[in-house]
């Protein structure tokens, strides 16, 4: 199968139609989940005129007189008095606003006089009244369907009363390990071994991405007892990553085992760095993604492939943050046959610098990287002072 440009793969992953459904939970429960209907307003917010300062709640054209004070107005507690010529009632923030009243000057800015009544002593800059439904409207849609829901939001569903919410069910993914050389990370590796860190990376970054994780172990070099893990991760899974086996190797037969498995492979290489050798297949059960062995660039395939299909599977669009930045030094590569992505990290003055980076297996160079920029097809060198796009990761 002849290898592909990453615009290609990434346009075949993303036609994949596959959803997961819905499903009806308590909004105190919904962090990092997807909305999968509309959260609407039960009433105006604020529900009425309220004070946005501590003070004193008047008429503007009384400004220039001396006030009598008519009650005090503290928050939760509604107005028994209508404010007339030559009045004021005291208020606190929050408080609702008393009928008559339209405005209110801060404490500060009176002064107490002898005979009980207030005087102003400031000058008019606005009426610090929040007016009545001026943030949200009655039946106004407060989050939209597709929404990765934050703690913010958590907050905006308690403020209007959506405390039962609608959204896309978790995808479940199952986890494989390819290798006969990997020992799990509780072990001390023998001679010609290596601690499996690419399950646990995935783990993360599948919890990271709003799905749920499944680990299904070490597949040794052999057919029969790879295609027996993967045939049943098929089974109970939405999706599947299987990590090493993918390359030109002798042992390297995932791709093979996945077609015995019923999956219709669409790629198995892609140009770009690093990566290449990334294999995406369907099933009519799960899609199915071979990642390199390599955890660089599994954490990074992941991140431009996986990620993305994820997010659309629960009905949303993942749009991570870039931002634009100047080198901080100049970068050059050897070879510029491949869309290369390269982990950088961003200095304090603003300035973009790559990490020390020695290849796809260097996994130690990750934590220090802030994002990834992507250096295209032909193009060698990265001036000092060049401008470029920081995918955070």
């Amino acid at each position: 199968m002849e290898m592909i440009s990453f615009g290609q793969a990434f346009d075949i992953v993303m036609s994949t139609g596959f959803r997961t459904g819905t499903e009806a939970i308590s909004y105190t429960d919904s962090l990092n989940r997807i909305l999968a209907g509309d959260v609407t307003s039960d009433m105006d917010m604020p529900p009425f005129n309220k004070s946005s300062v501590d003070g004193f709640a008047c008429r503007k054209a009384d400004l220039g007189s001396d006030l009598e004070i008519l009650e005090t107005i503290p928050a939760g507690v509604w107005p028994a008095r209508t404010v007339d010529k030559g009045q004021c009632s005291r208020i606190m923030t929050g408080a609702p606003v008393p009928d008559g009243a339209d405005c209110v000057i801060m404490v500060e800015e009176t002064e107490m006089l002898s005979s009980g009544k207030i005087r102003f002593k400031g000058s008019f800059k606005k009426e610090n009244i929040a007016k009545k439904g001026e943030d949200v409207r009655n039946g106004e849609v407060v989050l939209r369907t597709g929404k990765k829901i934050r703690p913010q939001d958590i907050a905006v569903m308690a403020s209007v009363g959506h405390v039962s919410i609608t959204v896309s069910k978790m995808p479940v993914v199952a986890v494989i390990s390819s290798g006969s050389e990997l020992v799990e990370p509780d072990k001390i590796p023998g001679i010609s071994q290596i601690r499996n860190s690419n399950a646990s990376q995935l783990m993360a970054q599948v919890a990271r991405a709003g799905a749920s994780g499944k680990y299904y172990g070490i597949a040794a070099d052999d057919e029969t007892q790879t295609l027996s893990i993967v045939e049943k991760a098929i089974s109970e899974n939405d999706m599947v990553l299987i990590t090493g086996g993918v390359s030109m190797g002798d042992f390297d037969f995932v791709p093979s085992v996945l077609e015995h498995a019923g999956v219709k492979i669409l790629f198995t290489r892609i140009a770009v760095q690093p990566g290449k050798p990334t294999t995406f297949g369907l099933h009519p059960r799960s899609v199915i993604f071979g990642l390199p062995g390599n955890p660089v660039s599994s954490f990074i395939q992941f991140e431009l492939l996986v990620r993305p299909l994820l997010s659309k599977m629960m009905g949303s669009e993942w749009s991570p943050l870039s931002i634009n930045l100047p080198m901080n030094e100049k970068f050059t590569r050897r070879f510029a046959e491949r869309l290369a992505f390269i982990p950088v990290t961003i200095t304090g003055d603003g300035h973009v610098s790559p990490v020390e980076y020695h290849g796809s297996a260097h996994i130690s160079a990750l934590p220090e990287a802030d994002g990834i920029i992507a250096m295209p097809v032909g193009k060698q060198i990265f001036e000092k002072g060049e401008i470029v796009s920081v995918r955070q990761i």
